[in-house]
């Protein structure tokens, strides 16, 4: 996992939506979350493909479906990089 390719999976909007779908719901098939949107199927499995390609979900199989699920350690190393860039108070420099 790069940052490159967790900021280019973080930029569209309906991956996004997904990744709140699945925080709320814990786990998704992929009909499940095709179900939320008015897109193709291949459309809907290109944005699975782009946040699992950035560690942002994985999958688990049970039967004969796949379910997706978020990866929330991306998300606190994410918050962990960007934490680092938090300045120090204006006043406490003067």
């Amino acid at each position: 996992m790069g940052f490159p390719e967790t900021f280019k999976a973080l930029s569209d909007s309906v991956r996004r939506d997904i990744l709140l779908s699945l925080k709320a719901n814990k786990k998704m098939s992929a009909g499940e979350i095709a179900a939320k949107y008015d897109l193709s199927n291949a459309t809907v499995s290109y944005h699975i493909s782009q946040l699992k390609k950035a560690d942002l979900i994985f999958e688990t199989k049970h039967k004969q479906f796949i379910y997706y699920q978020i990866n929330i350690s991306v998300f606190e190393e994410l918050m962990l990089w960007v934490a680092q860039f938090k300045g120090d108070d204006i006043n406490e420099k003067e």
